[in-house]
């Protein structure tokens, strides 16, 4: 593994990091511009947006097995040619899925989306890999900055475009923007040197020793599996609660709620700094807890629009901070793995999407909002819950080795 400190690595200039934050918010986006659109897209091919709805549950597994599948290959191939290979496959996704005839043909091309734009989980451990270990929180925060507005702006792009030329267009934009990203990263990426050549299954197989042998990476990767279910729940499903009464609103107008979650990717930047500083237990208790509030704000969205605007703000600040504190702690784990650590976290953090975007339309389709809101309060209470749970076995072990450590106070002699 490349050594941080080497002077052959490129330093992460701004103009670096900041290339590095659009690369990840950019290829992240293409798994959410079908959000606000499932309205549309049902209407075009004849079926309702709870149907259009499992596109999302599509695209995110895709995601995850790019993750799983593809991701792994960062610690044996050059990051550099792999990230140029998978955005050249998302250019081909994007246009096929601007061209699909059939609902289903759309899910088949957003399966290979999710699968290529799995490059931003290579650019995360490249940026991780180069930056010092005193600030590498800060900078996967910057990274992960761009990737969260990435997320939440693309339903506030999508919307818009989609009113003004309609959804296929959406897809067109998006590959021309993945196509810019490619040339302007073969220039900033630098080669890695030669590694040793580890046949890939073996790679994949490792995967399984590291979930074994790093009792820190389960539980980030439980985490994340149910503070992401507990996010996606919400994005899935706001545009079923905001298209129909009382709201009714317009594709735009909910694209518009991507500008509210986007206020709270503040706390990615926060969440790096604090996980530098040694603060990322207290904070994952804090951030799981916000989330659980969110949801019982947002039980209130069906009759006021301020506990929406709330409520969403209080799931994006909450899974952010989560997120950014997660990797702040699993990079520290195994320097030589980090695309494979990133490979099951990230999987098992797409697989809670997956989970909470299926899981919040058929609630909804079933039970409506509170359904919905049912979904994600249980997500995150179960979260709240395990990092409590954590604590006090972490607090228990803690003390019993304290005991065993103190040294015995010599016994009286017999008669003294």
């Amino acid at each position: 593994m490349i050594d941080a400190n080497s002077a052959s690595i490129p330093v992460l200039t701004p103009g670096r990091m900041a290339l590095f934050a659009a690369t990840a918010g950019v290829m992240v986006a293409n798994l959410y511009y079908s959000q606000p659109l499932l309205a549309d897209i049902g209407r075009s091919f004849g079926c309702d947006a709870t149907q259009a709805g499992y596109l999302v549950t599509v695209v995110q597994l895709g995601y995850a097995l790019g993750v799983l599948l593809l991701v792994p290959l960062g610690d044996r191939l050059d990051r550099r040619r792999l990230t140029s290979f998978m955005l050249a496959a998302c250019v081909v996704g994007l246009l096929c899925a601007a061209a699909s005839p059939t609902l289903v043909a759309l899910g088949a091309a957003s399966l290979l989306v999710g699968a290529a734009a799995s490059a931003t989980m290579v650019v995360v451990p490249y940026v991780a890999s180069h930056a010092p270990e005193a600030t590498r929180g800060r900078a996967i925060g910057q990274v992960m900055t761009g990737l969260l507005l990435g997320i939440l702006l693309a339903r506030t792009v999508s919307g818009a475009v989609a009113d003004w030329a309609g959804w296929r267009w959406v897809y067109v934009l998006a590959a021309a923007a993945v196509g810019a990203l490619w040339f302007a990263l073969r220039r900033a990426m630098a080669p890695d040197p030669p590694r040793e050549a580890v046949p890939y299954g073996t790679l994949l197989a490792s995967l399984v020793t590291l979930v074994r042998n790093e009792p820190e990476l389960r539980r980030r990767a439980f985490y994340a599996l149910l503070g992401l279910g507990a996010f996606s729940a919400l994005w899935t499903s706001l545009t079923f609660l905001l298209t129909a009464a009382p709201y009714r609103y317009s594709t735009t107008t909910v694209g518009l709620f991507g500008l509210i979650g986007a206020a709270g990717a503040l706390s990615a930047n926060l969440a790096g700094r604090l996980g530098d500083r040694g603060l990322a237990r207290p904070m994952t208790g804090a951030f799981a807890a916000m989330l659980l509030v969110a949801w019982i704000v947002l039980a209130q969205a069906t009759t006021s629009l301020a506990m929406v605007i709330v409520g969403v703000f209080l799931v994006d600040a909450a899974a952010q901070g989560l997120q950014v504190t997660h990797q702040s702690v699993i990079y520290r784990l195994a320097p030589k793995a980090r695309s494979r650590i990133t490979a099951v976290f990230i999987t098992a953090g797409f697989v809670g999407m997956s989970l909470g975007s299926a899981l919040a339309s058929a609630s909804y389709r079933h039970a409506q909002w509170r359904g919905v809101c049912a979904i994600g309060a249980g997500l995150s209470a179960l979260l709240l819950a395990s990092w409590l749970v954590g604590r006090l076995r972490d607090a228990r072990k803690a003390s019993t080795g304290a005991a065993a450590a103190a040294p015995r106070a010599p016994s009286a002699r017999r008669g003294a």
